[in-house]
């Protein structure tokens, strides 16, 4: 895992309370840089899987202190190079700590809070890569169509909509729900335009293999989620979890617009029933992700609130899916 390095912030009346706090915990690599009359400020240099815990520890401590402060940045590098550190376990302690390789709640919350506004931004990532993707569609061209899963702007909000069940934050479940209705309505718009426009050849694979739905497809879009949220807690690049999960939503969900534009409603029907698996499936996969990885709120107050968010979006989810797969059924036939 990479290094983060977190800097506090407090009065300098808290200096020692503080200091206290980082020679309880053995090994941490912590110093004073920086020195004024009104603050003292320490920097700690820590694996990004340990900064949760100093950040929680310090939250608890001064969060109500006025001037509190902390602040986290990424390393790109640090000589000399980190060690991997051994330590004796107890039973249980080897199985937390492995689910415990991500990065902190406040990093995961960050990282998406931004791409669930519905701005300019936004709006035009979603009409060019629907624009390349249609393209890629009806030339039945492979890598424009990954081209154009590369700047979907679908990742944010999913991981989002996953991440406010775990954390129990309605606000950011309704953005993130909000901006995925607006994304896919400019998909429909856009891409039913093109098939209005355009001659729309049904029968290129590219276009019929997202006109139906089968078991594999459900596979795909589960596995999909739970690698997109699983490289989404270790930090990994936003380009690559991107297209993780917009292979599966973007897509399926061009096919439906262009087959509505161009008339072939039953095979729109197809389409819209694979994209609305999928993005079940998506966030099926993410919830239960982010409870492998040991995502929770720090409180206990939000710990429980978390706990009925969750079974309340896994139980909607599930028999949604359950609803969906009888339609499926009802339609095949």
């Amino acid at each position: 895992m990479s290094e983060r390095v977190i800097k506090i912030i407090l009065p300098r009346e808290h200096a020692k309370e503080a200091l206290a706090l980082l020679e309880e915990r053995e090994k941490l690599n912590y110093w004073q840089e920086e020195r004024s009359s009104k603050n003292f400020v320490v920097s700690i240099l820590l694996d990004s899987v340990q900064s949760e815990a100093i950040m929680d520890l310090f939250e608890k401590k001064f969060s109500k202190t006025a001037g509190f402060r902390l602040i986290l940045f990424p390393v790109e590098a640090s000589l000399p190079r980190p060690k991997a550190k051994k330590k004796k376990t107890g039973p249980g302690d080897e199985k937390k700590e492995q689910a415990r390789l991500r990065i902190s709640r406040e990093e995961l919350f960050s990282d998406v809070v931004e791409s669930t506004k519905l701005n300019n931004v936004f709006i035009l990532m979603t009409v060019l890569s629907t624009v390349v993707v249609a393209i890629g569609l009806l030339n039945n061209n492979v890598a424009v169509i990954i081209g154009a899963m590369v700047i979907a702007p679908f990742l944010g909000p999913n991981v989002a909509l996953a991440l406010s069940s775990v954390l129990a934050e309605k606000k950011l479940g309704m953005d993130a729900m909000k901006t995925l209705i607006a994304g896919g309505a400019i998909v429909v718009f856009l891409a039913a335009a093109m098939g209005l426009l355009l001659d729309v050849d049904p029968a290129v694979a590219e276009i019929s293999s997202r006109t139906g739905i089968g078991f594999a497809d459900i596979i795909l879009a589960l596995a999909s989620g739970a690698a997109g949220v699983l490289a989404f807690t270790t930090g990994a690049s936003a380009a690559v979890i991107g297209v993780m999960v917009a292979v599966a939503l973007l897509p399926p969900l061009t096919v439906f617009g262009l087959m509505v534009g161009s008339g072939e409603y039953e095979l729109a029907t197809g389409a819209f029933l694979l994209f609305s698996a999928n993005i079940i499936c998506v966030n099926l996969a993410g919830i239960g992700t982010f409870l492998f990885q040991g995502v929770s709120p720090r409180t206990w107050y939000a710990a429980d609130k978390a706990k009925k968010a969750i079974r309340k979006s896994l139980v909607l989810w599930i028999v949604t899916l359950a609803l969906l797969a009888a339609v499926i059924f009802l339609w095949s036939r």
